[in-house]
């Protein structure tokens, strides 16, 4: 259930208000908008009587919400959410770029993509240090040694680390260790995963599952934020469908569906939705203009010889050209990826 207070109601009124709520054995989630003040009744609200709630001078309207999930959706939090992470912001007017290999491979590799990254304006470095694979024989990661280096590179370049994460053994050393903590289109319905990652104190990205519907995907982010972590941000990455020309179908409609139906900042990872390097940069534009806060692109020296993912992965030239491209595009939408006061090679 939604309460939306009248402008200007006093906190004398608020307070007041929410004493009454609690009385119906609920948790009230307060949200102030620029308008409105929000007032959102967190349990079983069925059973509520909304007469005496609509009776005071402060409410301006009841809603009761239909949707399953509560705290990721637009009613509970009118405007949308931006996340701080460091020096930078998920949402509002940046489109972020987060950009790298699929797996780390070597310091050496990961210092080259680090600072095509940086120089190109990208916010975020990627890489997987545990890899997730269809094939028990495929390489599977540097695991430790991985995050080690992704920590190494991103303390050296200044570019924020996003690593996915496989096992809650490891949660302690990814705390340590990346800004932002992933979860892999196979782990989206892992709900003790979900739950136990609502207690950290770290952002989580969570890609949209394989077969998975917008409202699934939006439960699971749901399991994260009711347990105390709202620092979620969704990455469409394309779904399983009868096309196999792709690797995956990218759901670009779902980006200005979840924009309508959440707060919550929505990321595009148009690598591994197709699987073909030479679709990212159309689809990435595609982002931009669907209402995407951001794009997550896989980037290697050498892609011929990538130990996973290299015909997905774009060369250190083709990303810095697209990033001139993205940043150009972003700014007809009212959004941009750099800052004019940064420094930036291809600014100067």
């Amino acid at each position: 259930m939604i309460i939306v207070l009248k402008p200007h109601s006093s906190e004398k009124s608020i307070q007041s208000l929410v004493e009454l709520l609690l009385s119906f054995g609920v948790k009230v989630q307060r949200n102030n908008g620029v308008d409105y003040t929000v007032l959102a009744l967190i349990g079983d609200t069925a059973d509520i009587n909304v007469a005496p709630i609509q009776q005071s001078d402060i409410v301006h309207k009841v809603i009761r919400v239909q949707e399953p999930f509560k705290r990721a959706n637009r009613l509970f939090h009118l405007e949308d959410s931006v996340i701080k992470v460091g020096d930078n912001t998920i949402g509002s007017d940046t489109f972020t770029v987060i950009a790298g290999p699929c797996s780390v491979e070597s310091e050496e590799q990961m210092m080259t993509v680090a600072k095509v990254a940086r120089e190109s304006g990208a916010h975020f470095l990627r890489g997987g240090a545990f890899k997730p694979r269809s094939s028990p024989y495929s390489f599977q990661g540097l695991g430790r040694e991985g995050l080690d280096i992704l920590k190494t590179v991103g303390k050296e370049t200044g570019l924020g680390i996003v690593s996915e994460i496989m096992s809650m053994d490891d949660v302690e050393l990814f705390h340590d260790t990346v800004d932002i903590i992933q979860v892999g289109a196979r782990n989206m319905q892992n709900f003790s995963m979900l739950k136990e990652l609502g207690k950290v104190d770290k952002p989580i990205l969570l890609k949209r599952g394989l077969s998975a519907t917008i409202e699934e995907w939006l439960m699971s982010a749901e399991y994260i934020m009711v347990n105390g972590n709202e620092r979620v941000i969704l990455c469409e990455r394309g779904i399983r469908t009868f096309e196999t020309y792709t690797r995956n179908t990218l759901d670009i409609g779902a980006v200005p569906v979840v924009k309508k139906l959440s707060h919550l900042p929505v990321l595009v990872d148009p690598s591994h939705a197709t699987g073909i390097w030479w679709m990212v940069e159309p689809l990435s534009k595609a982002a931009v203009v669907a209402g995407a806060d951001g794009v997550m692109l896989e980037v290697h020296p050498d892609p011929e010889n990538a130990m996973s993912d290299g015909a997905q992965s774009l060369k250190p030239a083709k990303f810095a050209s697209l990033m001139r491209e993205l940043e150009i595009l972003a700014r007809t939408q009212g959004k941009k990826i750099i800052d004019k006061k940064e420094t930036v090679t291809w600014l100067k």
